[in-house]
């Protein structure tokens, strides 16, 4: 399975002043294009060419570290555009998804609040998530191009915190770019998508 570079589900305007066309360029272009270079390079004698890009994440964990760090980053960011889009984030959860919130996760306010510090105190490049993980939402951290899967675990929201998704627009006030994260561009709708596959 050759991995294949996306296009943006939205112009490279749409999510600004949240995010800028100009970190969308490098963001995409440059760098999510370097990681599907390098993977199917990695991919070639791996024995896992016929794999799915999930398995791939997952069988490459902890035996080939090249190959993990370039796939797990094209899955990682596969989604993540995904995870975005113009006038999103803010508190109107659908339903369901509200519900699993308010019983997993002590209600909006504190999974906001636990979600901005996971991505705030994940040292150096990584990740913050929201995954499901035996029928339960739970927030967590990963370092470089790791996700839940490799854990476990289902994810179904993720914001990149290495330096290249928000340092042309936020400098390094990286608390400020996770809050316009969650307050102004989470697509919820694809998280609801995702939410409903893992459980």
């Amino acid at each position: 399975m050759a991995f294949e570079l996306p296009p943006l589900p939205y112009d490279y305007e749409a999510l600004a002043p949240f995010m800028s066309k100009e970190t969308l360029e490098y963001h995409h272009d440059k760098h999510h294009q370097a990681y599907v270079t390098n993977g199917n390079n990695l991919l070639k004698g791996s024995g896992l060419e016929d794999k799915s890009l999930e398995e791939i994440v997952k069988e490459s964990y902890g035996k080939n570290a090249g190959l993990f760090n370039n796939a797990g980053q094209h899955y990682n960011h596969i989604h993540f555009w995904k995870w975005l889009k113009k006038d999103g984030g803010g508190k109107s959860l659908p339903g369901k998804l509200q519900a699993a919130v308010d019983s997993d996760l002590g209600g909006y306010d504190k999974f906001r609040t636990d979600f901005i510090a996971a991505g705030t105190t994940q040292f150096g490049s990584g990740w913050a998530w929201l995954s499901v993980k035996n029928g339960k939402l739970e927030i967590s951290k990963t370092p470089n191009g790791e996700n839940p899967l490799v854990h476990g675990g289902a994810p179904i929201l993720g914001v990149d915190v290495w330096e290249h998704s928000y340092y042309i627009d936020y400098r390094n006030a990286r608390p400020k770019y996770l809050e316009a994260f969650v307050d102004s561009l989470i697509n919820w709708d694809y998280v609801l998508e995702l939410y409903e596959k893992a459980v």
